[in-house]
């Protein structure tokens, strides 16, 4: 996909209320226009002859001429608009929907604040490109019919308006690439900003923890110049395109209101014409005005297009897959052969409906596995099954209802503390008292988080969670994951910021919860380690050893040092 097609998409989707504005934009512009000749004939039937009858009708015909223009005026703009930001909204959906698809990719190299400035900013701008089109068909209208007019009253004013006004678009048209460019560039360095400002907020609390506000504050400084420099850079183009565009306008409205009073002198205008000639001289103004402002416009929307465009057209990370999920599931996975990140060549076989403990001498090795088995990626040899059905064979949205991975640094949202653990659209109070929620809060000890807060379940935890403390965050987390009730269920490092004795009780909470499914835990903790049936130490991206973990303790040095180090 390409900035033109994204932009093509934009505009064929508003194609009806483009129309629509446009005519209705022609018909207030063939109004303006008429104005000018209506004020030269009332100066030549009824001034000139002082016939205050035709007068008064003239102003009467004036008078509901104003009317028709602001009626016009109003609907016209009224649909233009709302083409525009159904547009920019239709963009933001398609740019949101890509970042979300379960195949992932869209996020590769790019930060959060630049994909939101992508969603939000580049949007409005694809989204502006309908009005801009439907003005730039008003400003045709209003040229032609001036252009008309003109003939009629003088061949030369009309064939001096049809043979400039083609050059003068040229001209507007050459004079907005260096706008193009920057403006481009200018986007790319504020999207940058963006997501380098969300990545500061992001850690502000581990940036106090370790005193490192001022590198932080250098760091956000020397980008926002980066942006700020760019800025600056666009806006000097579009004042040099915009002075020069009205300079040429300005000179050839000059040149057709010379030759219009050279006409007069001669003869071959009367006194009304030539008010008319003016009038409609002046008027062009406007449309020509308007000729500057779309080619501005989509200078920037052309811009913002390829910066859409480069987002859903990114790689998916993963293939769709066509073979069915295992319906019912019994959750087993196997593991043969995997190669990726830090695992080297890893057999591995989780047997269903136990619980599962995974100790790592590597982090890497963690990671990668997450990643593997939530199907972020598919590895680089080897296959990974659920049930004897190859993961890449399965679509990935499919899949994550069966495999739910649940990352230790997962997010949470802005809103209440049960409308977190819900997921429900409102506020999640109601959602929050039934058994599973229930049962899922008092196992991760999430009970007690809100237990501690003001308002309870219905307290609100801040973006980011940023008003709960780490460990609060973590069995809020969990216990979000543990509502869901996937048939395999695979956490990493879900006590890592609690104490002794709360993680002690969240480990028997866990195995209580999911007695019977499924459940693979990532950890190097003893007390989680101690409840599962089984664990398994990857050791150089292999399995280096397998058993209970109270025999694995007594018996192999590697595990006694990752478990208890």
């Amino acid at each position: 996909m390409s900035g033109r097609d994204v932009l093509m998409r934009s505009v064929r989707g508003q194609a009806r209320r483009v129309g629509l504005g446009a005519v209705l934009g022609c018909v207030h512009q063939l109004g303006e226009a008429l104005v000018p000749v209506l004020i030269g004939v009332v100066i030549d039937q009824a001034v000139a002859g002082q016939d205050a009858g035709r007068l008064a009708l003239w102003l009467v015909v004036l008078a509901v001429m104003y009317v028709c223009l602001s009626w016009s005026f109003r609907l016209g703009a009224r649909s233009g608009e709302r083409a525009a930001e159904e547009a920019a909204h239709a963009v933001r959906l398609s740019v949101v929907g890509r970042v979300l698809d379960a195949r992932g990719g869209a996020e590769e190299g790019r930060l959060p604040g630049e994909l939101a400035n992508v969603a939000t900013e580049d949007a409005k701008r694809v989204g502006a490109v309908n009005m801009a089109l439907m003005s730039g068909i008003w400003a045709v209208a209003g040229v032609t019919v001036s252009a008309v007019a003109l003939l009629v009253t003088s061949v030369t004013l009309g064939a001096i308006v049809l043979l400039g006004t083609p050059v003068l678009l040229w001209l507007g048209h050459l004079l907005s690439k260096p706008l193009e460019r920057r403006s481009e560039a200018e986007q790319d360095r504020a999207a940058h900003a963006s997501g380098v400002a969300a990545d500061l907020v992001a850690g502000l609390r581990v940036l106090k923890g370790l005193g490192a506000q001022e590198a932080a504050v250098e760091r956000y400084r020397r980008t926002s110049r980066v942006s700020l420099a760019a800025t600056l850079r666009a806006a000097r183009a579009e004042s040099w395109q915009t002075g020069l565009v009205l300079a040429l306008t300005g000179g050839f409205i000059a040149l057709i209101a010379l030759v219009g009073g050279r006409l007069a002198l001669d003869g071959s205008l009367t006194l009304g014409q030539l008010v008319s000639a003016v009038g409609l001289a002046l008027f062009l103004l406007g449309p020509l005005e308007t000729f500057a402002w779309v080619n501005a416009e989509l200078a920037q929307g052309r811009a913002s297009a390829v910066r859409i465009a480069e987002v859903l057209a990114a790689a998916a990370a993963v293939r769709d897959g066509s073979s069915p999920t295992p319906e019912p599931s019994r959750g087993e996975l196997r593991l043969r052969g995997v190669r990726f990140g830090g695992l080297d060549g890893l057999d591995l076989d989780v047997p269903a409906g136990l619980l599962t403990g995974i100790a790592v001498t590597d982090p890497a090795c963690a990671e990668a596995l997450l990643r593997c088995l939530g199907r972020e990626t598919d590895p680089e040899a080897g296959s990974v099954e659920l049930d004897g059905v190859p993961l890449t064979g399965l679509d990935p949205a499919a899949l994550r209802a069966v495999v739910l991975v649940a990352a230790h640094d997962a997010a949470l949202f802005d809103g209440s503390l049960s409308a977190n653990v819900t997921l429900d659209d409102t506020d999640g109070t109601a959602a929050a008292t039934d058994r599973s929620t229930k049962r899922a809060l008092v196992a991760a000890r999430a009970d007690e988080v809100a237990g501690s807060l003001p308002y309870g379940l219905a307290t609100g935890v801040g973006e980011g969670g940023r008003s709960l403390s780490g460990g609060q965050r973590q069995r809020v987390l969990l216990a979000r994951a543990l509502r869901s009730e996937p048939p395999v269920l695979v956490v990493h490092d879900p006590t890592t910021a609690v104490d002794a004795v709360t993680e002690a009780r969240i480990a028997e909470g866990l195995r209580e919860i999911r007695r019977g499914r499924t459940t693979v835990v990532v950890t190097n903790s003893p007390a989680l380690l101690a409840v599962t049936d089984r664990v398994v130490l990857l050791d150089g991206g292999r399995v280096g050893a397998e058993g209970v973990h109270a025999d694995l303790l007594r018996t192999d040095p590697v595990y006694r040092t990752a478990v208890l180090a």
